[in-house]
């Protein structure tokens, strides 16, 4: 495996008294935010350049798309970096599958690992605006539903679907079911756990002498006993106590609420073609292929899908940030790209955290989108705010193109700072005799005005193509003695202004 050197240059910038300065792979594994307004160029300008430099430089990555045409544009970005055959591109009319259950079951803790991923991707498609009172007390009792329809599953059968999950929740008991209620989906797998644990229970027993039982007389310290040697009989205990105590007892429009929003993800899994691409066949790839240097692109856009395209791009997403966290940069220290356009779509909660240690982990993060609303209206709720400002701290460079957004032009001016400017001041007086003078003072002012992002460059034909941005790199002096630099990209190649 090829070794990366972090101190490697990408990207080449020239302040205006020629002193040059490299942005580098360290650079590029702090994270990179793109803001533009439509048709600023952000995409065919900045975000274009950096892809190809990162394609080039033997990138392994995960591609999330919005529009239908990214998958024709990245196949473009392949062919001119020689990365062809790198390319694996998910979608109905590909041979590619990704199982995720079969993926997360493959290690410890599978039921938290499961968990934590559907959960993960529920909540991040939840409208949080709308509120649902004390938020604590919905993921808890989201968390304990998912967990226990999991164990019911892997009790009963040995293992968890999606189709069986679906079945379960569609039956859990509810206080005006009777014993004479047919059979369904939910008493099914409860009676065949029942049966598996009784085999074990029995089994165990036969291991201890007449004495050993009499000394276990209390049905206490049996039970106690049992839990003890075995784990699944603790288990069921618990799968019980919160069927047929916890969860009956709730409210019926609580109880409607939870398990709605976990059968309705569900519901969209089993649709096509989503269910035959990440929950029916045996994978066919796994996000560690992009640590020997693949680009998977899942090309389920959100324009096209909706929110099936946006739930399983999430849901990838958030296993391969994990696959990716986990790796050892000593054993194979290949950088890989995070890559969104319209990143909005694509946020969860644990971006943040996720991002703080993406630089240890050589992961470069591009998000690219229009304005900072975006990513509030995307993760709204009263918290939004303090998220998205964290968020945004994790990502070193920022590159600003034109825009008309005055809350992201307002934050891009902030960023950059303030500075003295010479303030010259002229007094004329008109009395008895003319006099004039001249005063000089120093004032405080934005280094770069807000309305300045207005008026840069958008590309196309009256433009010449050409695309003007700032950028901002944390801890960087670009140009000279100043925090950013004004660049230009040409919609076909790069020029340092």
């Amino acid at each position: 495996m090829k070794k990366f050197d972090l101190n490697t240059p990408l990207i080449e910038l020239r302040g205006e008294e020629e002193t040059c300065r490299y942005w580098t792979i360290r650079n590029a594994v702090e994270g990179t935010q793109i803001f533009g307004g439509i048709g600023s160029g952000k995409s065919s300008g900045s975000g274009q350049f950096i892809a190809l430099k990162y394609l080039a430089a033997g990138f392994g990555g995960l591609v999330l798309t919005v529009k239908p045409d990214e998958v024709e544009v990245w196949k473009d970005y392949c062919q001119r970096a020689n990365r062809s055959d790198d390319l694996i591109i998910v979608d109905p009319s590909h041979n590619n599958y990704f199982n995720f259950l079969e993926y997360e079951s493959g290690g410890k803790n599978i039921t938290e690992n499961v968990v934590q991923v559907l959960k993960t991707v529920i909540r991040a498609g939840e409208d949080k605006a709308g509120g649902k009172g004390d938020d604590s007390f919905w993921e808890t009792a989201l968390d304990m539903l998912i967990t226990n329809v999991i164990d019911l599953c892997k009790l009963a059968h040995g293992s968890a679907s999606i189709q069986e999950m679906y079945e379960i929740v569609q039956f859990l008991p509810r206080p005006e079911m009777t014993i004479d209620d047919r059979p369904n989906a939910f008493t099914s797998a409860f009676t065949a756990a029942r049966k598996n644990v009784l085999q074990k229970v029995e089994e165990w027993e036969k291991s201890f002498s007449t004495d050993e039982m009499d000394v276990m007389q209390s049905e206490y310290l049996y039970e106690q006993a049992m839990c003890d040697a075995i784990p699944e009989a603790r288990t069921l205990k618990f799968i019980d106590q919160f069927f047929l105590q916890t969860f009956l007892n709730l409210s019926e429009k609580t109880r409607s609420i939870i398990d709605f929003s976990f059968s309705g993800f569900l519901f969209r899994l089993l649709r096509e073609p989503i269910y035959n691409l990440f929950c029916q066949n045996a994978s066919t790839f796994t996000p560690e292929d992009c640590l020997q240097g693949k680009i998977i692109l899942i090309n389920l856009p959100v324009k096209q899908f909706n929110k099936v395209g946006r739930d399983c791009q999430i849901l990838f997403k958030y296993i391969w940030q994990r696959a990716m966290e986990k790796r050892n940069v000593r054993e194979n220290g290949l950088p890989v790209f995070l890559w969104a356009d319209e990143a909005q779509h694509f946020l969860h909660e644990y971006d943040a955290e996720y991002q703080a240690t993406a630089r240890s982990s050589r992961i470069a993060t591009v998000y690219i989108s229009q304005n900072l609303p975006n990513y509030h209206a995307n993760m709204s709720g009263h918290k939004s705010e303090h998220q998205i400002k964290s968020f945004l701290g994790t990502l070193a460079t920022k590159i600003f193109h034109a825009n008309v957004e005055v809350e992201t032009n307002k934050y891009a001016s902030e960023l950059i700072g303030d500075g003295y400017f010479e303030d010259v001041s002229r007094n004329v007086s008109m009395t008895d005799k003319f006099s004039a003078s001249l005063g000089k003072s120093l004032k405080i002012d934005r280094i770069v005005r807000p309305e300045r992002f207005s008026r840069l460059k958008t590309g196309s034909e009256r433009n010449l193509n050409m695309v003007e941005s700032i950028i901002h790199v944390q801890g960087d002096l670009l140009a000279d003695t100043q925090n950013y630099l004004k660049i230009q990209f040409q919609q076909e190649f790069f020029i340092n202004f």
